[in-house]
């Protein structure tokens, strides 16, 4: 009994695949192997195979594993493993079913799992899915809208620039044929007109210098009628008179005026003499200049009640001229009278004032005079019959077509006339630049439309260029200036001409192939047609559509800027006026406030140039 005890001891330890307890008792290997064949071999293979079973139907693995390499182990080398053994058959037999009871049930677990995936698929596709497929289809059809709002803006742009941008034709004038003309008489009186007026040599221009004196900016130019000197006025309140071919400056002087300098012109025949001027505080001075190169005095000839910015000079008189203000007075001023002011006009649209920024007298005929400011008409009237009661006095009205009805608030800030007064140039404010025939009757439509440029942060300036306005030229709040074909309406010439952003004057010399600019820069730059190639225009496409785009995006957002401005001015006057006797006390040695100015005129005026700021009125 006792050996069969420790048999069983041994061949469950040996199962378990332990060392037996206990050192001299444990049984000799070969003895307990004799043992085990004789008398208790059944007992002996019975207690393993049992641990085995109840591993394998407790579900251990671990078990399963043990009970296999433990009968692997039992097995000697050359011993054969006895398949007809019940214990044997029994463990494969219950294993493998158990195996295969498992993985099928674990398939029927799958395959239920799988039918219950399907199943909820089923269910929440429709949901889940056209919700993805659906988004997915709003992304591309917004992609593709956008794509084609793009594409549609694109050729608008395309539209609306036309033409403008096609190349000429080959140009009629040739430099070296005109000039072996000219070297043996033939047509040599209209050489230098022609030279003036050559497209060749607008393609040419560029920048060859800079007049540097002003500490503001630059707000007029203009040449003598000799065009041997320049005249400059800049919100620095001083007036410079240029040698423009040394670069150097003759005289400089104060203006008299207490805010931005706008506009100061040589009065013709006056042997460079006398200098009309105006200004943002409204007064109309005319400065006296000596031979010496000296200014013996400003005096005030005339007030308006608001911001004066133009003057135009009569091209025969020495001492007579005319001003616009926006109080919508046009005065018409004579040096010889003792009081030289004369309300000629105040311009209305029906019963309500239009405040004015520009005004120019027909070269060929004098009793005409074109204003412009408030509205979108170019207005004209005759200095001999301006009866208020009569259409408010006006000759005859220009607009374009499509600015009568017009719900923008456009305005004109300049307007001239050509060279023999039978065509007029009007800037419109964020618009474009229309030319119209002065002959043609009242209300009739434009004959030409010149475009790309950006008319919007300033009162910007517009003038023919040639000896027989045979271009346009204008500023751009992109810093470029623009020269087109007056004919043709094509751009010609585009040049960088403000690193401050804007360019507000262009100012064309009388007799050579050249012109004077300025604008936010405290500087003048001159323009002669000295480049080797003809400009490419590279560059002008991209900065037409941006102003375009701009400009079209400003429409939108606001409102009437001038409006604005001018509420800025009235309130900063009243916060810097000062007393009476203050001003009295004012006043620099040379310069006299003489009451030449008419009933309607006023005192009011700001502050020094120290609160003088730079900006549109």
């Amino acid at each position: 009994m006792q050996k069969t005890k420790e048999l069983k001891q041994y061949a469950y330890f040996s199962c378990m695949g332990l060392d037996l307890p206990g050192g001299s008792d444990d049984p000799e290997p070969g003895e307990g192997r004799e043992e085990a064949d004789t008398s208790s071999a059944p007992e002996a293979q019975t207690s393993p195979d049992s641990a085995n079973l109840s591993s394998v139907l407790e579900g251990s693995e671990d078990g399963q594993d043990r009970a296999l390499a433990n009968s692997e182990q039992k097995q000697g080398p050359g011993e054969e493993e006895d398949t007809d053994s019940m214990d044997g058959s029994g463990l494969y037999s219950l294993t493998e079913e158990g195996e295969r009871e498992s993985e099928g049930g674990w398939q029927r677990e799958r395959a239920k799992d799988e039918s219950k995936r399907s199943a909820r698929k089923r269910n929440r596709p429709s949901g889940g899915a056209t919700r993805l497929s659906s988004s997915s289809d709003d992304d591309d059809e917004e992609e593709e809208e956008e794509e084609e709002a793009e594409e549609e803006d694109e050729q608008a742009m395309e539209a609306w620039l036309g033409a403008d941008l096609q190349d000429l034709s080959r140009p009629s004038w040739c430099a070296v044929p005109s000039l072996r003309a000219r070297e043996i008489g033939c047509d040599s009186l209209r050489f230098v007109r022609r030279v003036c007026g050559a497209r060749g040599l607008v393609q040419r221009l560029e920048l060859q210098g800079r007049l540097e004196r002003h500490t503001g900016c630059v707000n007029t130019l203009h040449f003598n009628p000799s065009g041997t000197r320049l005249a400059s006025g800049s919100d620095d309140l001083r007036v410079v008179i240029w040698d423009w071919a040394s670069r150097k400056a003759e005289l400089e002087f104060d203006s008299g005026h207490k805010s931005n300098v706008f506009q100061a012109k040589f009065l013709p025949h006056s042997g460079d003499s006398t200098l009309a001027m105006c200004a943002r505080d409204g007064q109309i001075r005319v400065a006296e200049l000596s031979a010496t190169q000296r200014c013996k005095n400003t005096k005030r000839v005339a007030q308006h009640k608001g911001a004066a910015h133009k003057l135009a000079l009569e091209p025969d008189s020495p001492c007579s001229f005319l001003s616009a203000g926006e109080d919508a007075v046009v005065f018409g001023i004579d040096l010889r009278l003792d009081r030289p002011a004369n309300k000629l006009v105040v311009v209305k649209e029906g019963e309500k004032k239009v405040g004015l920024y520009t005004i120019f007298v027909n070269p060929a005929n004098t009793h005409h005079f074109a204003v412009g400011g408030r509205d979108q008409y170019v207005r004209i009237y005759d200095q001999r019959k301006i009866n208020e009661h009569d259409n408010n006095g006006v000759l005859k009205k220009f607009c374009p077509s499509h600015l009568v009805s017009s719900e923008s608030k456009t305005n004109i800030t300049c307007l001239v006339y050509s060279h023999d007064g039978t065509e007029l140039l009007a800037s419109y404010n964020d618009e474009d630049i229309y030319l119209f025939d002065s002959s043609h009757s009242d209300g009739a439509d434009y004959r030409r439309r010149y475009k790309g440029h950006r008319n919007n942060a300033t009162v910007k300036g517009v003038n023919f260029y040639g000896p027989c306005s045979e271009f346009v030229v204008s500023g751009s709040d992109c810093g470029h200036i623009y020269l087109w074909d007056k004919n043709s309406a094509r751009v010609v010439q585009f040049m960088e001409g403000d690193r401050g952003g804007v360019v507000n004057c262009l100012e064309p010399h009388p007799h050579l192939p050249g012109l004077a600019t300025s604008g936010l820069d405290h500087d003048v730059k001159l323009w002669a047609p000295t480049a080797e190639n003809p400009t490419t225009l590279k560059g002008l496409k991209e900065v037409m559509k941006k102003n375009k785009r701009e400009r079209d995006e400003d429409s939108v957002r606001h409102g009437d800027q001038y409006d604005t401005q001018l509420l800025w001015f009235l309130m900063r006057h009243m916060r810097n006026r000062r007393p009476q006797r203050a001003r009295r006390g004012e006043g620099g040695e040379g310069d006299t406030d003489e009451s030449w100015s008419s009933p309607d005129s006023s005192d009011e005026e700001e502050g020094g140039p120290d609160h003088v700021q730079c900006m549109s009125s």
